[in-house]
């Protein structure tokens, strides 16, 4: 399975930083949402994609949006990532892949490293933008630009 604009994004379950049960029932079809996928904690690209949102985040909840962001590393890693870099949202520990999968999120660097990918859902959970890059921080100002279409 592949989400495509225009899909309603698939109910998805994962710990978040704090070891915690997340449900995207919780949050789907309540708020538009900023939901990244990236390749790995500590990392040059994903911190820099992660500060950015972290600086952009009070925006993107002015408009009523949530971030979540997702990779496979273990909780424990989230968690160090987080309070290193002081990020206020959401991360999501997708250890076994499985919602990398459920959205189908393709590889990047010829199948070398997990995929750099943003989507962007209304409130209602449907599918608005999709940015697909390796460009760590080009998918910060795309999904804020996509969440104020929306409002």
């Amino acid at each position: 399975m592949e989400v495509k604009v225009g899909d309603t994004i698939p109910n998805f379950t994962a710990k978040d930083t704090n070891g915690t049960d997340f449900d995207s029932a919780t949050v789907v079809g309540h708020k538009p949402l900023v939901i990244y996928f990236y390749p790995k904690d500590n990392t040059p690209g994903c911190t820099a994609q992660a500060c950015s949102f972290r600086d952009q985040y009070e925006d993107f909840k002015d408009l009523g949006a949530e971030v979540i962001g997702i990779s496979s590393d273990s909780v424990g890693s989230h968690q160090k990532f987080a309070k290193q870099f002081k990020l206020p949202f959401i991360l999501l520990s997708d250890s076994d892949k499985k919602i990398r999968k459920l959205f189908g999120v393709p590889t990047g660097m010829f199948g070398l490293l997990p995929g750099r990918v943003t989507y962007v859902t209304d409130k209602n959970g449907v599918v608005q933008m999709i940015f697909d890059s390796m460009l760590a921080t080009k998918h910060i100002p795309k999904a804020l630009e996509a969440i104020k279409k929306l409002v």
